[in-house]
């Protein structure tokens, strides 16, 4: 397939308008919108929008190719444009972009497809190629220019695959010194050179950095005299996979990456972890390195990584307990998503039949205590302790979890049990860290499961679970007993929490909250929950009511992203303001977060309860006071809409 199939000539931009990173990416989408390449705009700006926020892709060079992979996208779509002038788009080299490419691929991407943009990716390493294509003036000729690299490409990589084979053929004669093609890919360098290192790159969406990063420390290496084997972790999969013979012969190992990759393979060897941007900025750096094994050596004995020597960088502790918090909070939410879905239906089923209808058992069963939300306690503690301790700590974290469940200990005992079993897997590794080479593959499948198991289970048993379920019980309590003026101000508290950073650690760490009461009370009043839901669901309401009645303030692209925040906002989805809160933080945050805590506080003033944790206007009706609810949020979102609408100067006025 050609690059060209992609990027057609329709949506190709010239002459780029844009002063700013967020004018250039609204100009951009704008190109996809009018071909009709994309469904969505404000879903894809969002999804734009939070790669970035992963790491630039300015790459340096004067490129910039920002992209996503989502449902939003109707084609496979790359857009071209150029600015003579330039601007800023946080580019890792502080330079201006001048040749953009925005990549818009369809959540259900073909393997055809991927690999296209994975050529196209490998071709902008090419300086020479990059300076042809800023001469060029016209749509046409910037496809000319991609096809004619492409077929020499093409050309060359037909020349390379012939003298593989004649290789092969006379390896099978002769007896040849250096590397040689392997059944999982190429070695590149020089087949004289004894220097050998492995690396593997990946990124986020895998349909760009991972492969520029491959070809930069490919092309580098073999510059550098250097044999290279290189795994790419993209939208593919895992491809060129390394085999255990190349890791044991390499002196050292390369990973540029942003994204989990399988590391228990690297240990004992020095290994550089890197963002996948090195791999493309820095690729001399990271190969001079892993060449000399100037890394710090990784250990893994079937668990989390520790590296001995130098750090290539820490972490404080807040940050690595959020880390691992939200690791447990990420794999809790589908089961709070689903279950909730199908309690509030249950619910609904319950009004119009009876409790001994066998939908409403069935639903109940299936989301109820003894279904998905069953799972809750001991999902979130396990993959916390997963976090910490990987693998290992996984079973006696969820074990843990479950006796926080059955003695009442609820949601506070099981996060004490998720970090207790992460710690006791660490300390169990050096604990058993001197003990004979002999035994190294019991330690995980006998010795940390046996071990980690009594230890986790003895302390929840006689420890946590008699404090926190006293805890828990008080706290319940305390909750329910709170007066109107008390219940109001933690209302206003949650629900200005759920704007603060729109999906990030406030806005989770309310919404945590909420479910934590909602599964350890024993019912499903859903007081708290309302306060949240309320307060998530004003950001993008008070988006889309400011962007319909102050028009003027907005730009038509703005505009047509607000209609979106509609049924966003409708279904609890208050990621729907991110790319306006990008574009105008101060304004924005401040609005949504008045209306949200006023939404917030006006539930509790209301004593309305929603006992459903997911599902906005969708399961209002399940509310006590539906109509109450659904003021409260009205009220919020004019409130946040209005002060928005007032506030934001107009698009000429913006600096």
């Amino acid at each position: 397939m050609r690059i060209t199939d992609l990027m057609i000539q329709e949506t190709m931009i010239m002459d780029l308008q844009a002063t700013t990173k967020d004018e250039a990416i609204d100009e951009l989408i704008a190109s996809l919108n009018r071909s009709g390449r994309i469904n969505d705009p404000v879903l894809f700006k969002e999804m734009i929008y939070k790669r970035e926020a992963e790491s630039s892709t300015g790459i340096g060079g004067g490129i910039a190719m920002p992209h996503a992979k989502t449902t939003a996208v109707n084609e496979p779509t790359v857009v071209f444009a150029k600015s003579r002038k330039g601007l800023d788009f946080e580019a890792l080299d502080d330079q201006p972009a001048h040749v953009f490419f925005m990549i818009a691929a369809p959540e259900g991407a073909g393997n055809t497809h991927l690999r296209t943009l994975a050529a196209l990716s490998r071709l902008l390493i090419d300086s020479d190629f990059i300076s042809q294509l800023m001469s060029t003036d016209t749509p046409a000729e910037v496809s000319a220019l991609f096809d004619a690299k492409q077929a020499e490409a093409a050309e060359k990589e037909a020349a390379k695959e012939k003298a593989k084979a004649e290789k092969a053929a006379n390896v099978a004669s002769t007896s040849t010194t250096g590397q040689q093609q392997n059944t999982s890919g190429v070695i590149v360098g020089n087949a004289n050179s004894e220097d050998f290192v492995v690396a593997v790159t990946a990124c986020p969406t895998g349909i760009a950095h991972t492969f520029m990063a491959e070809d930069a420390l490919k092309k580098k290496a073999q510059e550098m005299g250097i044999n290279i084997r290189v795994e790419t972790n993209g939208s593919e999969g895992a491809q060129n996979v390394l085999t255990a013979d190349e890791i044991a012969r390499a002196k050292g190992v390369i990973v540029a990456a942003d994204k989990n990759v399988e590391m228990a393979r690297f240990d004992g060897k020095p290994v550089l972890q890197r963002p996948v941007s090195d791999g493309i900025r820095k690729s001399e750096e990271l190969i001079r390195k892993a060449v000399n094994g100037d890394a710090p050596i990784y250990r893994s004995q079937g668990g989390n990584a520790k590296e001995d020597g130098a750090s290539t960088g820490k972490i404080s502790v807040g940050s690595k307990i959020y880390k691992d918090l939200m690791n447990g909070i990420s794999h809790m939410l589908p089961f709070v998503v689903g279950g909730g879905i199908l309690l509030a239906i249950s619910f609904l089923f319950e009004q119009l039949a009876s409790p001994e209808n066998p939908i409403v058992q069935l639903l109940q069963t299936i989301g109820g205590g003894t279904g998905a939300f069953h799972f809750l306690i001991p999902v979130l503690a396990g993959f916390i302790a997963m976090s910490i301790g990987d693998r290992p700590a996984l079973m006696p974290g969820m074990v843990g979890g479950l006796m926080a469940v059955n003695s009442n200990a609820g949601f506070l005992g099981g996060l004490a049990a998720g970090f207790l079993a992460g710690y006791v897997v660490v300390g169990l590794r050096k604990l058993l860290k001197g003990l004979p080479k002999a035994i190294d593959g019991l330690k995980p499948i006998l010795l940390y499961p046996v071990f980690g198991l009594l230890i986790v289970g003895a302390i929840s048993f006689y420890v946590f679970d008699p404090i926190f379920g006293s805890l828990n019980t008080w706290l319940v309590d305390a909750l329910g007993n709170l007066g109107t003026g008390n219940a109001v101000l933690l209302g206003l508290l949650l629900g200005g929490m759920m704007s603060i950073d729109m999906g990030g650690p406030f806005n989770k760490a309310a919404y945590t909250f909420a479910i934590g009461v909602f599964t350890s009370s024993g019912n499903t009043d859903g007081a708290w929950m309302a306060a949240v839901m309320a307060g998530g669901m004003v950001p993008p309401l008070a988006i889309a009511l400011a962007t319909t009645f102050f028009k003027s303030k907005f730009t038509e692209q703005e505009r047509k992203s607000g209609l979106t925040n509609y049924v966003l906002g409708f279904s609890f989805i208050t990621e729907g303001a991110i790319p306006f809160a990008a574009a105008d933080p101060l304004r924005v945050l401040t609005s949504c977060i008045l209306g949200s805590a006023v939404a917030g506080g006006l539930t509790q003033l209301w004593s309305i309860n929603v006992p459903a944790p997911h599902g906005g206007i969708f399961v209002a009706a399940l509310a006590n006071h539906a109509l109450l609810f659904l003021l409260a949020v009205a009220i919020g979102s004019v409130i946040s809409g209005l002060i928005l609408g007032l506030w934001k100067k107009s698009p000429t006025l913006v600096k």
